[in-house]
């Protein structure tokens, strides 16, 4: 009389399990990652070569339009992905998504200090949950900024930051030195809805955003693009 067969062992089942996981994940097709982030201002995308280099640190300096480039960017990226900002206390979601930001998919990280914000850039571009990291950028040792700009070449992910706007020049040397590309950006044209006066409402400006470094191509351009109020 034959014996009646033994059910596998948990060990075995989870085994088995792991091994059918990991075929078909292997076998999934994996979604096409571009080189490039389209910012959705074309001005700035066509002197960029179509966009912002993946797995780069990027910076956006000067006294006005940085957040409307950036909230311009986070809308692109969370068409089709997840953006991460870290908050030091001044992000407006509202401006987000009037810039066309899908806002249930911002990951919204509050981090004060430098070293806070360090720590929460660096969870996020090593956990590659987001495909851009967006942070305010403190004051932080050369030896940081290099090791951010390394950690986001090896996962792939675009971490944009964004100094404080009257941050000088040598505050921000060691950032300009680890980035990869530098936009510096002004306020152009503005545009009134309106009469003219203390009654009119603001409806846009441009902004004139200058590349002072660009590894990917010759720098020193100087692009005027459209951006919302931000």
């Amino acid at each position: 009389m034959a014996m009646p067969s033994q059910p596998p062992s948990r060990h075995t089942a989870f085994a088995t399990l792991k091994a059918g996981l990991d075929t078909a994940a292997l076998a999934a097709p994996r979604p096409r990652i571009e080189a490039k982030i389209p910012s959705s201002v074309p001005a700035l995308d066509r002197a960029l070569g179509g966009g912002f280099p993946n797995g780069s640190l990027v910076t956006l300096e000067g006294p006005a339009g940085r957040w409307s480039i950036a909230a311009s960017l986070v809308a692109s990226v969370t068409c089709r992905s997840a953006a991460a900002i870290v908050d030091d206390g001044g992000l407006y979601p509202p401006d987000l998504a009037r810039s066309g930001a899908r806002l249930e998919r911002v990951l919204i990280v509050p981090a004060q200090s430098p070293l806070a914000i360090a720590r929460a850039a660096d969870v996020l571009v090593r956990s590659k949950a987001c495909r851009l990291v967006l942070v305010p950028a403190p004051e932080l040792r050369a030896a940081v900024w290099m090791r951010l700009a390394g950690l986001a070449h090896r996962t792939g992910i675009l971490l944009v930051a964004v100094p404080p706007s009257d941050a000088p020049s040598a505050r921000i040397a060691p950032l300009a030195a680890a980035a990869a590309l530098r936009l510096y950006c002004t306020r152009g044209r503005l545009e009134t809805v309106g009469k003219r006066g203390v009654w009119c409402t603001i409806g846009g400006y441009d902004v004139c955003a200058e590349i002072r470094k660009n590894r990917t191509a010759a720098p020193e351009q100087r692009v005027v693009a459209r951006a919302a109020v931000c």
